[in-house]
C-alpha cells in the first residue's frame, strides 16, 4: 500500500527526532492512506512553518501488521481508549509512561487509528474540564468527519517504509 505524509518539505530520509512531540499518537511519523488529507496537512503546515505543501509517498507492506515483534496499536474507530490515548499523549504533564494508554515513551511502534482533528480536541478538551461525559463524548464523535492516520514511532516501524518516487 501507499502512504502519504504532508509537510512543509519533501521527506527523503526519516528522522524521529524531528518529529514533533505531543501529538494524538505519541512522537512519531505521520502518514495517511489518503492522500486528500495528507494534502490538507501539507497545505496547513507550509502555511503555519513556510515553505511549500509538500506530499512525500512511502511503500508499506500491505501485511504489516502480521509482522513478528512489532508492537501494534489498533483503533479502528474513535472509542473510549481512543480518547484517553489521544488526550494523555496530548497532555504535556502526563507522566504515567507505563499506562497502556500513552505512548510517550515509544511503547508501541506503529498506531494506527482516527486523527483527533481541530473540532475532536475541542471536544477532549470539554470532556477533560468536566463540562461534557465520556458518553456525550462519544456521541458527538460519530457526527465528525473522520480521517485515518498510521504512524511511526519507532526505527524499527520506519524501516518498513520505503521512499516511492
Amino acid at each position: 500500500m501507499i502512504v502519504y505524509h504532508g509537510s512543509n518539505i519533501e521527506i527523503g530520509q526519516i528522522d524521529l527526532q524531528k518529529c514533533r512531540p505531543y501529538k494524538d499518537f505519541g512522537q512519531g511519523f505521520y502518514t495517511s492512506i489518503y492522500l486528500e488529507q495528507a494534502q490538507i496537512m501539507a497545505e496547513r503546515t507550509a502555511r503555519i512553518y513556510g515553505g511549500t505543501a509538500t506530499v512525500s509517498c512511502f511503500a508499506l507492506d500491505d501485511e504489516y501488521q502480521k509482522i513478528p515483534g512489532l508492537h501494534i496499536k489498533q483503533f479502528p474507530e474513535p472509542n473510549d481508549e481512543w480518547a484517553l490515548f489521544v488526550m494523555n499523549n496530548r497532555n504535556k504533564t502526563f507522566k504515567d509512561y507505563t499506562n497502556l494508554n500513552c505512548n510517550i515513551d515509544g511503547k508501541y511502534d506503529i498506531v494506527e487509528g482516527p486523527v483527533a482533528n481541530d473540532d475532536l480536541v475541542a471536544l477532549l478538551n470539554l470532556y477533560l474540564s468536566g463540562t461534557i461525559s465520556m458518553q456525550a463524548l462519544q456521541s458527538e464523535m460519530t457526527f465528525r468527519r473522520l480521517t485515518h492516520q498510521i504512524s511511526f514511532h519507532t526505527e524499527k516501524a520506519i524501516g518498513l517504509l520505503s521512499k516511492e518516487a
